[in-house]
């Protein structure tokens, strides 16, 4: 059996080292011609087709601004994803995944989507007052979280 095997290996390993080689001895390809020799004069526009190369007063068009936007308006459109000025229940719903730690009601340390979804809820709720299930900036505006405390050093 350990002679059948050696020589089937053998073989195998004879028949690839010939079909590498048989492969390495196929022709070679004629190289390319030459490209042809251009004149560069030949090539050259006519001097009165080229662009002018000093603009003088010309003037080109102003840089787009930026819009300043005040800290509440930049939060708003945190969560107003298609800026039409509404945030839906989805859109806010959408970014609070990074509250979980926050709203961990039983301290497993372990967020249900239950739990997280009830205060979600709660909280859009309570801001939507008139009862659209939308958000105007103003209604968005009674979420905004409180301000931290400042530390200051006890150096």
């Amino acid at each position: 059996m350990k002679a059948f095997v050696t020589g089937s290996f053998v073989t195998l390993t004879l028949m690839g080292v010939g079909l590498f080689w048989w492969q390495g001895r196929a022709e070679v390809e004629a190289a390319a011609p030459p490209p042809e020799l251009v004149s560069l004069a030949d090539n050259l526009p006519d001097p009165e087709l080229l662009p002018i190369t000093d603009p003088g007063d010309m003037e080109g068009p102003a840089p787009p601004e930026a819009s300043e936007l005040t800290k509440e308006q930049r939060r708003f459109f945190r969560y107003d994803r298609n800026r039409d000025w509404r945030i839906t229940r989805s859109e806010m719903l959408s970014t609070r995944s990074e509250a979980f730690r926050k709203l961990d009601k039983d301290g497993n340390n372990l967020l249900t989507f239950e739990e997280w979804a009830v205060a979600t809820v709660d909280k859009f709720e309570g801001a939507d007052a008139n009862g659209d299930r939308e958000l105007s900036p103003g209604e968005f505006a009674t979420t905004k979280p409180k301000p931290s405390k400042k530390r200051s050093c006890a150096c």
